[in-house]
């Protein structure tokens, strides 16, 4: 667009945002996300071999495998090391610290 035409750009919608927001007279950012989510998902159905998906119902896909417990290496660091403050808190205080 010239110089003269960026005066009146804001009156076509354009207020420095590459699309226009008006819901009357143009798509939402949402409903096209909405539609390629829609798109999207139906693309994973075709090519797993899922059934045809149907509004009134729910599929659920649960897999559950035992990955072990307690902290992982890099948790158990940081909760040593709270701890480890922690204590150094109470130590300061039972000494007659503040």
């Amino acid at each position: 667009m010239h110089c003269a035409g960026w005066k009146w750009a804001h009156m076509l919608g354009f207020r420095g945002h590459f699309s226009t927001k008006s819901r009357s007279y143009s798509t939402t950012l949402g409903a096209l996300r909405e539609a390629r989510r829609a798109w999207r998902a139906e693309q994973v159905r075709g090519h797993s071999g899922l059934p045809e998906s149907d509004p009134k119902t729910t599929l659920v896909v649960g897999h559950w495998n035992y990955l072990g417990s307690g902290y992982s290496p890099g948790a158990a660091l940081l909760a040593a090391d709270v701890w480890h403050r922690k204590e150094l808190e109470r130590q300061f205080i039972a000494e007659g610290g503040c």
